[in-house]
């Protein structure tokens, strides 16, 4: 199956609809931060994104944002990062 590379962010008014909005993302994340998230997408998982994510969030109070990204581009980080904590076991879902 054949994926690209998106950043999906959002800004949500509401608490409830930004806790939906949260879960949705990070059902497809691999990375992110706050209201940003890389995410690796086949043509159907981002439909399928979109989809929910338009029953999810008012159009009136809340955004969402799905840009395709060009994994070749080099990255480029700002500030310092604390390398993440793994621990001794690890769960998939």
């Amino acid at each position: 199956m054949d994926r690209r590379l998106y950043l999906a962010a959002y800004d949500i008014a509401n608490p409830r609809r930004l806790r939906l909005a949260l879960e949705l993302v990070k059902g497809y994340t691999t990375g992110g931060q706050k209201s940003a998230y890389e995410c690796w997408l086949s043509d159907y998982e981002k439909a399928e994104l979109l989809l929910d994510m338009s029953i999810t969030l008012d159009e009136q109070q809340d955004s969402f944002l799905l840009i395709g990204l060009d994994p070749r581009s080099r990255v480029q980080t700002l500030g310092t990062a604390e390398a993440p904590i793994n621990p001794d076991t690890f769960y998939i879902h």
